[in-house]
């Protein structure tokens, strides 16, 4: 894994609720970094079993990583 070459980069904006709790699960995953831990989420997303392309009327706020109670946010269905 040491050749990989990640050549592009991926900004993303998060309330501080969402960044605690990507680093709370980075620390209890014992993962090195937030960069390693955001790919280890998404790799588990992407291979999720029921996983759906986004309608394309779906807005960008229409997606959360944590809902108001503090919990992962269920995912959106397509309008």
């Amino acid at each position: 894994m040491g050749d990989l070459i990640r050549g592009e980069r991926l900004q993303i904006m998060l309330a501080p609720a969402e960044l605690a709790a990507v680093d709370d699960w980075r620390f209890r995953k014992r993962m090195p970094s937030r960069a390693s831990a955001v790919r280890e989420i998404l790799k588990r997303g992407l291979q999720a079993e029921g996983f759906e392309l986004a309608n394309s009327e779906t807005k960008s706020e229409d997606f959360g990583v944590i809902d108001e109670k503090g919990s992962a946010a269920p995912r959106k269905r397509g309008k």
